[in-house]
């Protein structure tokens, strides 16, 4: 009996009609498999996942397959996204066992969950080899079958030991690690390493931050140079806005088709700030472009942002985007068509499968003559509405805490910057107005749906789907990014509410996941006991759960002044602090805070009547140090600490900065408040 057909996972459901008798992570499922004194194979994936699709066509589809798990295993289906603990725990030790991981992952283990052998994909033939195997050794070598699970379980324990090495995450430290990123950097196709190459977001991050504080040119270029890059490749759709999840080769071309809500999130928060800091069109129209898709694509009216488009359409990659130069033609008629391929670098030999190219800008538009970028933008219009009329990608449409956090972070950043900078002689300035007023509003639908759905009983959960939130617990993750968020969101809008609720978050982390020496554990002190408790420190495809709750402690010290919170971060970066002068890569969110708490961080308080229209709110936004937190708003304002006891000065606006606990007399100029920002 298939037991998916009630799971709120798309990624289950995708499963729920195999003819495999799947279960649910469960006990029951464990204690089912000792009953029957079989192993367990446990399969993760994810609905995007394109490989995931593939075997679930080529073998769990298959009846033969079916028939031998349903006799010889207890088969458990798992998402990765849903479940990220038990993900954490079994691709440690796929890893371990194989040197490589990945979705979907294929393990088999132990009644009691001691997984004993591991991969990945598998072929269908393969997979039948591998299974008739796997039930000989179950049968003939017990022993040996125990014995190779031990050791696996002790290689896990020691990958995810808490309580080694620590230091302080210091100036010279964060001096090493943007060094080590710039000997890493591909000088000619941006970002870091070879194919398949991923989004760098977290390290862009990092980088604009270190050239703030430091003026180092060299971590500005760099950021600038992968941001163009991407943004001109095909990883980034050229049509709607919004990136892909990687790309398969080195310079940006062909990507992996899924967009998700992660990647677009980190990238907005990345183009949005250099955007910020430069004035830069090109980086400008993707943060408008990138919002727009967040809160058009995915986005779920009246709750939160769902987590993914898939990479497949009706199980072909690239269906819905791959073009030829006479599918242009067709859509555009000769003279646009030949204008689109040469603009989108569409040819007869094609960059993808069978002929078809992704669309890929070839030139610098954004600041080409204004005839020209109207002609580029009616073609975008009209090849969009042409490939709306194609099949469509599926959406998996499960919110993740963590995941709409970092959007809800991503999306206040844009619009406090969209309101400095963005003018109404723009001449997109219609279009800006348009973006901004939809993104706010999935912004604080999607902040309302945490707080009201996701929370429940003090504690987080994971996720929610149509309105009704799941069982799996939130992780240390899911605190960290909402606490940011809820942060983030105090500050653009000045309602306490938000910041009570991060102070809730946070405490509730800090008292359920704590670990000895400033560490912290993925899981809370009563969650479900796995062969392991998963503490992993470093950033992967989204912070880790301690990069992303030293983010959160940063912001909430920043605007509250307890310090500490702020404790608890510096001695939760101690513990990456080992890590980030040798492995950068991995550790750029925890890099991005130690940023913030080497400049302060800034507290920027302006006491006003207009938050939304005086300068000198615009002047803290434009010109905010690295990390730094600004609070715009009626002196002694309820719920906003920021504001308390700073009146205006002689019925003027007033500014308040403060460095690290210690703070400048206040100023009612642009001019003097931007001397103090320096």
């Amino acid at each position: 009996m298939n037991r998916l057909a009630d799971a709120t996972s798309p990624y289950l459901l995708q499963h729920a009609d195999n003819p495999v008798d799947w279960w649910q992570w469960s006990d029951e499922a464990f204690a089912e498999a000792k009953r029957r004194d079989v192993p367990v194979l446990i399969s993760v994936g994810y609905a995007a996942c394109h490989w995931c699709h593939v075997m679930a066509h080529e073998s769990f589809e298959n009846e033969q397959v079916g028939a031998l798990l349903n006799d010889n295993f207890v088969s458990i289906k798992v998402d990765r996204e849903e479940r990220p603990d038990v993900d954490a725990i079994y691709m440690t030790a796929t890893q371990a066992m194989t040197g490589q991981g990945g979705w979907p992952m294929t393990v088999f283990a132990t009644p009691d969950g001691t997984p004993f052998y591991c991969g990945t994909y598998f072929p269908r033939t393969n997979f039948v080899q591998l299974l008739q195997s796997v039930t000989t050794a179950w049968r003939e070598q017990r022993e040996a079958v125990l014995r190779q699970g031990a050791n696996v379980v002790e290689a896990i324990g020691g990958a995810q030991a808490v309580g080694g090495p620590t230091a302080p995450l210091d100036a010279p430290l964060l001096d090493a690690a943007s060094a080590r990123l710039a000997e890493e950097y591909d000088g000619t196709n941006g970002g870091f390493g070879g194919a398949p190459k991923f989004p760098p977001h977290m390290n862009m991050l990092f980088l604009l931050r270190h050239h703030q504080r430091t003026g180092d040119t060299g971590s500005l270029e760099i950021t600038r140079h992968t941001a163009e890059a991407m943004a001109r490749g095909g990883i980034y759709d050229q049509l709607a806005g919004g990136f892909a999840r990687y790309s398969v080769d080195e310079h940006w071309t062909v990507p992996h088709f899924e967009k998700m809500l992660y990647d677009n999130a980190l990238l907005l928060r990345v183009y949005t700030q250099l955007w910020r800091l430069t004035g830069d069109r090109l980086a400008r129209r993707v943060a408008r472009d990138t919002a727009r898709f967040l809160a058009d694509e995915l986005h779920r009216p009246g709750q939160g942002f769902a987590s993914a488009l898939d990479a497949d359409t009706e199980g072909v990659e690239g269906l819905t985007y791959a073009w030829t130069p006479a599918q242009l033609v067709e859509a555009l008629g000769e003279e646009d068509g030949r204008f689109a391929a040469d603009l989108f670098t569409v040819t007869d030999a094609g960059t993808f499968e069978h002929g078809t190219s992704v669309l890929r800008l070839a030139r610098d538009v954004d600041d080409a003559a204004p005839e020209i970028r109207a002609r580029w933008q009616q073609v975008v219009g009209r090849l969009l509405a042409a490939r709306d009329t194609r099949p469509q990608p599926a959406l998996d449409d499960k919110v993740v805490a963590a995941w709409n956090g970092l959007a809800i972070t991503a999306l206040a950043e844009f619009q406090q910057v969209a309101a400095v900078y963005a003018s109404p002689q723009d001449e997109d300035a219609n279009l800006m107005d348009g973006v901004t007023i939809v993104a706010d509003g999935a912004m604080r639908q999607a902040a309302e749906h945490l707080a009201t759905v996701h929370l429940v009983d003090g504690r987080l959960r994971r996720v929610s789907r149509d309105g009704t939130v799941g069982e799996p617990a939130g992780v240390l993750e899911d605190y960290g990014c909402v606490a940011e968020a809820f942060c983030a969101l105090h500050q653009l809008t000045g309602e306490g509410r938000w910041l009570t609720l991060a102070g809730q978050l946070l405490d509730t982390a800090l008292e359920r996941f704590a670990a000895d020496g400033g560490a912290f554990y993925d899981t809370a002190d009563d969650a479900e006991r796995l062969i392991a408790r998963p503490a992993d420190p470093t950033d992967n495809a989204t912070p880790s759960g301690r990069s992303a709750l030293v983010a959160g402690l940063v912001a909430y010290t920043a605007l509250t002044g307890e310090t500490r919170y702020r404790e608890a971060a510096e001695q939760a970066l101690g513990t990456v602090a080992p890590i980030v002068g040798r492995h950068p890569r991995f550790t750029g969110y925890a890099a991005m805070s130690g940023e913030a708490l080497l400049s302060g961080p800034y507290e920027i308080a302006v006491a006003t009547d207009d938050p939304a229209g005086d300068p000198l709110v615009a002047a803290a936004h434009r010109h905010a140090p690295p990390g730094a937190v600004v609070v715009a708003g009626r002196p002694d304002q309820d719920g906003v600490p920021l504001l308390a006891g700073r009146p205006l000065v002689d019925g003027r606006s007033a500014a308040y900065v403060c460095r690290g606990f210690v703070c400048q007399r206040p100023v009612t100029s642009v001019e003097e408040l931007v001397a103090e920002l320096r």
